[in-house]
């Protein structure tokens, strides 16, 4: 029965701790009260053909039961162990992918501040769970404490505060939290919390970098101030584009070469792949571009002149 106790405790405790919500230790010890109350029930029925005395009986049941709830403790130590590797999970999880569970693509459009508050949150929440084995009743304030502390900014207080009033994680053992219950101390928390940030840093880097280069990439256009610049400056050119239609002329003839250059030529992704690399890839292909668009526009030419040269022949 004990073994069948373990059986039915350990898998499901792991992912009850794993999800890491307000509601994990009470779903908890409803399970370990349920599971626990099958077995006692199935082993009482089970001695009761041996004639035990009412004493031993007792033992073995409590036995049991003692059992149930050292599974569920050697489970919480399990995972307090590894709990860098779980924050770090959950924060990679929260923060590279989207609602719909799909990767995160940084267009630009994306609150890269605010989704890392929320992955952070998410593995201080993580952190506080694994802080103490909750069996009896919640009566402490770890949850509070952490929040207060690692991910909320910092209260003005007075000058006259102890050292641990200034820093409510400078302590070995949490409020109202007996030592045999505590998985991870204040000081411990810290230092994963420290630990934890140094290396996540470099994932919000990379996305902010990444943001930043599709930025660059999806902006063609001179800053507003330039374009202000070149209306102001640019005025009498334009007036005198106005009064003279042959440069109007001009400048379309020049925009549709362009246009059929910047088409044939696919600068817009060539510019992807960075300026250089861009360069170099035009410069190669530039001559037989132009080369390419003259011999269109002479077959296009060439090509009513034939049919008049047939008739004149016959």
């Amino acid at each position: 029965y004990e073994g069948k106790l373990t059986k039915a405790l350990a898998e499901p405790v792991e992912a009850l701790l794993d999800s890491a919500s307000e509601d994990t230790w009470p779903a908890i010890r409803k399970l370990l009260q349920r599971e626990t109350k099958a077995a006692v029930s199935g082993f009482e029925s089970a001695i009761s053909t041996f004639e035990l005395d009412e004493a031993t009986e007792k033992e073995l049941l409590l036995r049991l039961e003692n059992h149930g709830r050292s599974v569920v403790e050697s489970k919480a130590r399990e995972e307090a162990a590894r709990i860098l590797i779980r924050m770090k999970d959950r924060f990679s999880t929260l923060f590279s992918r989207d609602a719909d569970s799909m990767p995160r693509v940084w267009t630009g459009k994306e609150d890269i501040k605010a989704i890392t508050k929320t992955a952070r949150s998410a593995s201080m929440k993580l952190l506080s769970t694994m802080a103490a084995i909750r069996l009896d009743e919640d009566g402490d304030n770890i949850d509070t404490t952490l929040s207060l502390a690692l991910v909320d900014a910092a209260r003005p207080g007075t000058t006259d505060r102890s050292i641990q009033s200034l820093d409510p994680l400078a302590s070995s053992s949490w409020e109202r939290v007996p030592e045999e219950r505590t998985l991870i101390s204040p000081v411990q928390c810290k230092s994963l919390w420290r630990q934890f940030k140094a290396e996540t840093e470099y994932t919000v880097t990379q996305a902010i970098a990444a943001q930043e280069a599709n930025k660059r990439n999806n902006n063609w256009l001179p800053p507003p101030w330039a374009l202000a610049a070149m209306a102001v400056l640019g005025f009498n050119e334009f007036m005198t584009l106005l009064r003279n239609p042959f440069y109007l002329a001009v400048m379309f003839v020049v925009f549709l070469v362009g246009k059929a250059i910047w088409v044939q030529l696919d600068i817009a992704n060539e510019f992807r792949n960075g300026f250089l690399p861009a360069l170099l890839s035009l410069s190669t292909k530039f001559v037989p571009t132009i080369m390419n668009i003259l011999k269109r526009l002479a077959d296009e030419g060439a090509a009513p002149a034939a049919p008049e040269r047939q008739r004149e022949t016959e």
